[in-house]
């Protein structure tokens, strides 16, 4: 019984540890640059998926357009979403209309690029990686990537993961 409370104690103790630490490491680090996210996501990708040069040059490329094409609508997004929390605090439903329907056709065009780079990338793949993408639950269970886990803004889907 003793040993059951010492590892219940050392767990709880870890998972507070680990809950501390947020997603990128302590509370105060910055995220990685769009740039590193996309070299981290290849090099996930080429070592899971066996990626040859080529495909792993043309992939960082589809990620790059996309974090690009992106990015802009992420900024705006958070500006929406910081002004549909004003809007909330002072009761103005037709702001709140508006910013919320803004805010579901950016998060719409996102999933949209995110998308269609996931396509993109599979289509590049063998069918060899291609069955070992789909035993793994698809190109979106192999994290990480701009605007998903890891990455800054989305609706936690990025290509990739």
């Amino acid at each position: 019984m003793r040993k059951i409370r010492n590892v219940i104690a050392i767990t709880a103790l870890y998972t507070g540890i680990v809950f501390a630490q947020g997603p990128f490491g302590p509370r105060n680090a910055t995220p990685p640059d769009p740039a590193t996210m996309i070299a981290n996501q290849v090099a996930r990708l080429t070592t899971l998926l066996d990626l040859t040069t080529a495909q792993a040059t043309s992939i960082t490329g589809i990620l790059t357009t996309a974090q690009s094409s992106i990015s802009t609508l992420q900024t705006t997004l958070q500006t929406d979403q910081t002004s549909l929390a004003t809007a909330i605090t002072t009761n103005t439903t037709a702001t709140i209309d508006s910013l919320s329907a803004a805010i579901g056709t950016m998060q719409g065009q996102i999933l949209d690029i995110h998308s269609k780079a996931e396509a993109s990338i599979y289509a590049l793949l063998s069918s060899t990686q291609q069955a070992k993408v789909t035993t793994l639950g698809g190109l979106g269970m192999l994290g990480g990537g701009p605007g998903g886990p890891g990455g800054p803004g989305g609706p936690g889907r990025g290509p990739g993961h």
